[in-house]
């Protein structure tokens, strides 16, 4: 029987030979055609803004009340009764950001706008 073991394995083994080569390995699939969506921009501006003079590009919505957070850049001049000091329009990570000083008698008012959203106040 032990004659036999390395016989058949002979056989076997004899069948191949070094010229024959595996099956070739297939090409993965190309990439799928799914477009990817574009990055989300800032969010959009609504209603009138403040141009780089301190004027409205249109006219103020007129419904604030107070001057308080969320409030838009005109509704800003609209309650203050007089234009600005200075205006400084910008674009940052958050989208349109515009700070708006008033000099005081005795104090400045700085007001930060976000998309045209009133954000913060220093006084």
């Amino acid at each position: 029987m032990r004659s036999a073991v390395p016989l058949a394995l002979a056989a076997l083994l004899g069948g191949c030979t070094t010229a024959e080569r595996a099956a070739p390995i297939p090409a993965p699939p190309p990439p799928s055609a799914v477009l990817s969506a574009p990055p989300a921009g800032p969010p959009a501006v609504s209603g009138p803004v403040l141009d780089g003079s301190g004027a409205c590009t249109g006219p103020a919505p007129g419904t604030a009340t107070a001057i308080e957070p969320g409030i838009g850049e005109c509704d800003l001049v609209r309650l203050k009764g007089r234009p600005p000091t200075d205006v400084l329009v910008g674009e940052g990570r958050a989208g349109r950001e515009v700070q708006v000083l008033y000099t005081e008698p005795g104090a400045k008012e700085l007001y930060f706008f976000v998309n045209n959203r009133l954000d913060r106040i220093v006084r």
